[in-house]
């Protein structure tokens, strides 16, 4: 596969940054999944702040009604977050406004196995955590949401 195809098969596993499957290419052959995976993980850890901002900054908010990529559309929606309530938009809302306030990114998790009200649990005490904390925690979500997406284009 030509680094071109390459990117285009798996550049939307990292929201909005193709680079990573891009960079990755170079690492090849892969032994397994788990090796691709690594080697892209070992590309976001080697990115500068800026970079790792950027990455962060490129997930949508939970619960928003916003354009977002499709497989953030469809994460979002296996936990019912496209079919909140107006209560419950109200309260996803204000915690992202909150979220946003405080570390000025947005606040990121894997959906996948979890629930409205787990997420709004692990938002709230998020929010006691510190900027490098929540940065650090943000990355490791993102890295679990692209581990989902890898899984899912390559079976």
């Amino acid at each position: 596969m030509s680094q071109e195809d390459f990117t285009v098969a798996l550049g939307e596993i990292w929201e909005e940054t193709p680079v990573i499957a891009h960079k990755s290419w170079q690492s090849r052959p892969f032994e397994n999944i788990e090796a691709l995976y690594q080697a892209m993980v070992a590309i976001v850890n080697d990115m500068s702040e800026a970079e790792q901002l950027a990455l962060i900054n490129a997930h949508p908010d939970l619960g928003s009604r916003v354009k977002m990529a499709e497989a953030s559309v469809q994460e979002q929606a296996g936990v019912g977050l496209d079919r909140l309530s107006n209560e419950e938009y109200q309260r996803f809302q204000s915690l992202n406004r909150s979220y946003k306030n405080k570390f000025g990114f947005p606040f990121i998790i894997a959906v996948k196995n979890h629930t409205r009200e787990s997420i709004l649990t692990n938002f709230e005490t998020r929010l006691e955590n510190s900027p490098e904390q929540e940065k650090q925690q943000a990355l490791a979500e993102i890295s679990k949401i692209a581990r989902f997406r890898l899984n899912s284009i390559i079976k």
